[in-house]
């Protein structure tokens, strides 16, 4: 009675043995990176979308306006925050003018997480004092580079604010 119970025992751990071998393998769940997203592509286009977000509230900015300003703030964290309310708010004051969109022909990753390289048309941007008078430069490029780092943060409405800028030199742009 034994022996058949130990040959039973053994047929079974046997049987579980082969059959565990052909199950196939558990895909690894994705874990969250530091950021809250499952994947660099993931933070990648919460980045991208915060940017060009930002530039379609920036777009929509009437200078005479400050009320349009805070579409533009809410995208903003730290010193691009800071910079962008000297700046409308200035500007503002001094009567200018904003006409024409700028637009984004391509959007690439940056170095890190939550970097960007922008592409950026402004060909159609005018600026104008309160006198009409033109405010770009003469040499203005009408596409140029920007070097852009987002701070993720799950509070904005595209998890992640633009926290600065800069302009670089990208011969991809």
């Amino acid at each position: 009675m034994i022996a058949r119970r130990t040959a039973a025992l053994l047929a079974a751990t046997v049987l579980a043995a082969a059959l565990s071998a052909c199950a196939p393998t558990a895909s690894p769940t994705p874990s969250p990176t530091a950021t809250g997203f499952a994947s660099e592509e993931e933070a990648f286009a919460a980045a991208e979308a915060t940017y060009r977000a930002y530039v379609d509230a920036l777009n929509e900015v009437d200078l005479s306006d400050p009320a349009t300003f805070e579409p533009v703030y809410a995208l903003l964290s730290g010193e691009a925050l800071d910079s962008e309310k000297r700046t409308l708010t200035q500007m503002h004051s001094d009567g200018w003018a904003v006409s024409g969109d700028t637009t984004l022909p391509a959007i690439f990753k940056g170095e890190g997480l939550g970097e960007l390289v922008v592409c950026q048309n402004v060909s159609e941007v005018d600026v104008r004092d309160a006198e009409g008078t033109s405010q770009v430069a003469a040499d203005r490029p009408d596409v140029f580079a920007l070097e852009v780092r987002v701070a993720f943060d799950a509070s904005s409405d595209t998890d992640a604010r633009v926290a600065e800028s800069q302009a670089v030199q990208d011969s991809r742009c």
